[in-house]
């Protein structure tokens, strides 16, 4: 059915094709007899799927990454496209616009897209409430496992990030199932610098001495970027295991730019931004595969670049990934996607 509605999808600037996506999506959510149909379609339930991962029940191993769902708005209607987990966020503590439009372009030759958004949302109170109302509507147990994906405000500066951070983790800890700290952006000036080895040794120490403070603490992840050399990657190892932190996510969109099909005078025109989708497949692998060696079997990493097919998913899993997220393929392959993953990886 997506193959039909994706030459109109595509006419449309990537932005407004989201909007309208879902807007239909959540249309569709809410009318009972359709929303039963879209669970049909696409929901593949199955216990040999689920995974206790995090020491969470995962209904199956394949999420949404963050940035599809920033403001918590679609969670019921991705519900019924078959996700085990949604990512929320990036959220940060105040409302922002993000970076000036355009600000997403699709490279269907590469089947990517880059994106410099600049963490646009409409602030953690706005997210709070919309969680809260969904947690107080949905019977325990029901729906996917909820992630929420936390950064800083722009405008917040490096030495002071650790606040943004902490006000997100405390405003979000009712009502999320893990966290994942977002330093890996590269839309937003300076925030990689956080990926240091000692600010972000410090902030980690600082969310866990506030979450290990919880009657019931909740797993804390990383986000890393893709362009971190070998080195950065063993210190990423070395804080994992210092902090005690449950895991990685692996990887964040890209800053190269090599190998692509796309013209290099049409990718100078885009400009700057992270590249996702296939171009990044192969690089996410290779740090999966990399984390896993230097962290041994424990800590949990999320695989995540490139996924847009059965084989992709499986690929990530096989490097050590303990579950995966996609994105930028659900533009290309369209939702059932999911399902055509979860039918053709080892149960």
């Amino acid at each position: 059915m997506y193959a039909l509605f994706k030459p109109f999808l595509f006419l449309l600037s990537p932005e407004t094709a989201h909007r309208v996506t879902v807007f239909f999506l959540d249309l569709a959510a809410a009318l009972p007899p359709v929303r039963w149909l879209l669970k049909r379609w696409y929901c593949l339930e199955n216990k040999s799927l689920e995974r206790g991962v995090l020491g969470l029940r995962f209904p199956n191993p394949v999420g949404l990454a963050a940035g599809f769902d920033k403001d918590g708005k679609h969670i019921e209607g991705l519900a019924c496209l078959g996700f085990g987990f949604v990512e929320v966020g990036t959220v940060t503590p105040r409302p922002q616009d993000g970076n000036p439009r355009p600000r997403l372009f699709r490279l269907p030759a590469d089947r990517a897209l880059i994106n410099r958004m600049g963490f646009n949302n409409e602030g953690l109170e706005a997210l709070v409430a919309r969680l809260k109302k969904y947690r107080e509507t949905t019977p325990p147990g029901a729906g996917p496992v909820i992630g929420g994906n936390i950064g800083k405000n722009k405008t917040t500066p490096n030495e002071e990030a650790e606040n943004d951070y902490i006000l997100c983790f405390e405003a979000l800890f009712p009502w999320v199932d893990y966290f994942v700290v977002n330093v890996s952006s590269p839309n937003t000036p300076g925030l990689r610098a956080l990926q240091e080895k000692e600010p972000l040794t410090r902030l980690l120490n600082l969310l866990q001495e506030k979450n290990n403070a919880k009657s019931a603490p909740k797993p804390i992840l990383l986000k890393i970027a893709p362009d971190l050399s070998d080195e950065q990657l063993d210190d990423i190892a070395s804080i994992v295991r210092d902090t005690g932190l449950a895991g990685v996510i692996a990887t964040n969109t890209t800053i190269a730019r090599e190998p692509l099909r796309t013209t290099p005078a049409e990718i100078e025109k885009i400009g700057a931004g992270g590249l996702s989708g296939a171009p990044l497949r192969e690089r996410s692998t290779v740090v999966i595969r990399r984390l896993r060696e230097l962290l041994g079997a424990e800590p949990v990493i999320i695989g995540v670049g490139g996924i847009d097919s059965a084989a992709a998913a499986q690929e990530k899993l096989a490097a050590g990934a303990n579950l995966v997220q996609v994105y930028s393929g659900l533009v290309y392959e369209g939702p059932s996607l999911v399902r055509q993953i979860l039918k053709n990886i080892p149960h």
